[in-house]
């Protein structure tokens, strides 16, 4: 019998069976159950498929086991309780004392996590003390009276420390602009700080600020004219300004140079009576455009054009990508034709149409130039690209009615 039989459970089933009952003759019985401790059944697991065993040992599967509460003995609770005891009294030193010493705790701790580069771990502990810092209220210890001022005093060199520090956590993890903020902080504090004064610079570079970043430079320098790090930091602030300056004059000359080409292939369509416009859904006609060549800024260069022969009665197409404005119809067909499609070789003698300002037809003799078709007055250039129809002679009349038909509705 087939195994793709699908089975059913009907809705007649006899639920007086009794399912419980010892297997039927021909089937193994299970094996009466007994008491198997953890480690028989771990070594009975490596018997099993190797698909199905962990790298673990056996030790190490109780230990993971041991941390679900479901499999948790006493003292595995009382443990983890007193654990978690702990870490809550740690959490809770970190905020004895007055404002200055839990952020003196949490600076220390920054400054230990930078020596090992966790940058992210330590911006979060300065984080934390700007956040002492800049609290209102709070369970710290406030200062007696006469430590107030001294209170005060430490604070200040505080904010100034972890700021620049938590400057150099931005720097690291490329947050410029956070880079810049906590410098500008730390200035507050201290304007002659010469590490915010790097730091700040050297994020004002990353963003290619290059005149802010030489301003902050120089006035880091002035504080400290002899400092290696901003001195090596000015030079590279140079060559970036340099080379970005350089960028930017190419820029304005590819800009300028495109403008110019405009205006001269302007001039150059309205000497000649070109007439043009575009549309909502203009073509991708990639790198084909119509331009003045060899030279587009010369007036004398010649018109080339984007031209397409379209053959209606098949929804076949060709493009020619450079089309001379002196280059007659039948120049282009030439090459083109015979079509490789046309197995019934219709197109053995063609006719060639275009479309007309006014919404008409004009039919066009292959022997005219580009120029005369564009140059007459009737036709115009749609989106950058002429389009010439081509049909069978034989059957321009039908395609001419079909036009005319479509049309008029």
């Amino acid at each position: 019998m087939s195994s793709s039989r699908v089975e059913e459970l009907p809705d007649d089933f006899d639920e007086s069976l009794v399912l419980n009952e010892g297997p039927t003759q021909g089937l193994a019985a299970p094996a009466k159950s007994k008491n198997v401790s953890l480690a028989e059944m771990y070594e009975k697991r490596l018997d099993m498929p190797s698909a199905a065993i962990t790298d673990k040992s056996f030790e190490e599967i109780m230990f993971d086991m041991s941390k679900t509460p479901i499999f948790m003995d006493a003292q595995d609770v009382a443990n983890q309780t007193e654990e978690n005891e702990l870490l809550e009294a740690i959490k809770a030193m970190q905020y004895e004392g007055t404002k200055s010493e839990i952020v003196q705790g949490f600076k220390d701790q920054g400054n230990e996590v930078i020596k090992e580069k966790k940058w992210a771990d330590a911006k979060e502990f300065y984080t934390k003390g700007i956040a002492i810092l800049n609290a209102k209220q709070g369970k710290w210890d406030e200062p007696k009276p006469e430590d107030l001022e001294e209170e005060n005093r430490k604070q200040m060199a505080l904010r100034e420390v972890v700021y620049v520090n938590r400057a150099l956590c931005q720097l690291e993890l490329r947050n410029y602009r956070s880079t810049t903020l906590d410098c500008a902080q730390a200035l507050k504090m201290n304007p002659r700080n010469v590490k915010a004064h790097y730091r700040s610079a050297s994020a004002l570079l990353a963003l290619d600020k290059v005149h802010e970043a030489l301003d902050v430079c120089y006035r880091g320098l002035k504080i400290d004219e002899e400092n290696v790090a901003l001195k090596k930091l000015l030079d590279k602030i140079k060559i970036k300004s340099e080379a970005l300056e350089a960028r930017d004059r190419k820029r304005l000359a590819e800009q300028k140079r495109a403008e110019q080409e405009r205006l001269t292939l302007q001039t150059a369509l309205a000497a000649r009576n070109i007439k043009t416009r575009g549309s909502r859904k203009p073509p991708d006609l990639q790198d084909a455009t119509i331009r003045l060549s060899p030279d587009p800024l010369s007036p004398k260069s010649m018109l080339e054009f984007p031209a397409m022969f379209l053959y209606p009665l098949h929804n076949q197409t060709d493009l020619v990508k450079a089309w001379a404005e002196k280059d007659a119809v039948w120049q282009h067909l030439s090459y083109i034709l015979p079509l490789p499609w046309d197995e019934k070789s219709e197109y053995k003698d063609v006719e060639c149409y275009m479309d007309t300002i006014t919404g008409g037809l004009m039919k066009v003799g292959k022997k005219l130039s580009l120029l005369e078709l564009l140059s007459n007055g009737k036709t115009e250039i749609v989106d950058g690209l002429v389009r010439i129809y081509v049909v069978p002679t034989a059957r321009a009349r039908e395609w001419i009615e079909e036009i005319k038909a479509l049309k008029g509705k």
